[in-house]
């Protein structure tokens, strides 16, 4: 599935903050049909090469870069995805495709090798790259999201904590991979839209002191590994 570019602000911030945000959100903007109880658990498998070339260009502040991840949602592995997120002069875009769980373990395992013309595309520019570039499993990261829906301008805010690294395990269909808070690391929150921000949804994420973050969620776990 390809996705046209969308424009992504993210803002570090408390518990405090959250609380209020919350409440903010809540009485504006829709909750996300798929999240149960207003909020779900991911599991993600990042990628990256032997040089470190995700993450280097993430800190480096690089213009245009892109990373691979497949991830899961509330244990669910019956419904897995692989995606591609590509950055450029501050839009974001992400491509995904359908994996079964044993392509995904195949990944995992560094034995997929049954490439075909039939796969979905992104897969095949995995597989190629995993064998050009050197493309592998590098941490998984664990965290909850609470998603908020705005129609207009297709808004979608979020609000991500608990984020946890798995140490140098990447068995990412393993329920026994222990994963560990990332130490101090701030709530996250996230605003995405396509053409335009309504101004309802621009004042409601206004926070005195709080201002636009390069966070990421992968540089933060690969701290640890």
């Amino acid at each position: 599935m390809d996705a046209h570019p969308r424009h992504e602000w993210k803002h570090e911030i408390n518990y405090a903050d959250m609380l209020v945000l919350r409440q903010r959100l809540s009485a504006v903007m829709q909750p996300d049909p798929y999240a149960p109880n207003g909020r779900y658990e991911i599991r993600s498998l990042y990628f990256d090469s032997p040089s470190d070339k995700a993450l280097r260009e993430k800190l480096d502040g690089i213009n245009r870069r892109e990373k691979f991840r497949i991830r899961y949602y509330n244990h669910d592995r019956s419904f897995i995805r692989l995606e591609k997120k590509s950055k450029f002069s501050g839009l974001g875009r992400k491509d995904s495709c359908i994996l079964t769980a044993q392509q995904a373990q195949a990944i995992v395992n560094g034995t997929y090798d049954r490439i075909s013309d039939s796969d979905p595309p992104l897969l095949q520019e995995l597989y190629g790259k995993m064998t050009t570039e050197g493309l592998r499993p590098r941490t998984i990261v664990d965290y909850t999201r609470e998603p908020f829906l705005f129609p207009a301008g297709n808004v979608r805010v979020t609000l991500d904590y608990n984020i946890r690294t798995g140490l140098l395990c990447t068995d990412f269909l393993n329920p026994d991979c222990i994963t560990i808070p990332t130490g101090d690391t701030p709530i996250i929150l996230e605003v995405k839209w396509d053409a335009f921000l309504p101004a309802v949804i621009r004042d409601l994420i206004q926070l005195e002191g709080r201002h636009t973050s390069a966070f990421s969620k992968y540089a933060v776990c690969r701290r640890y590994g």
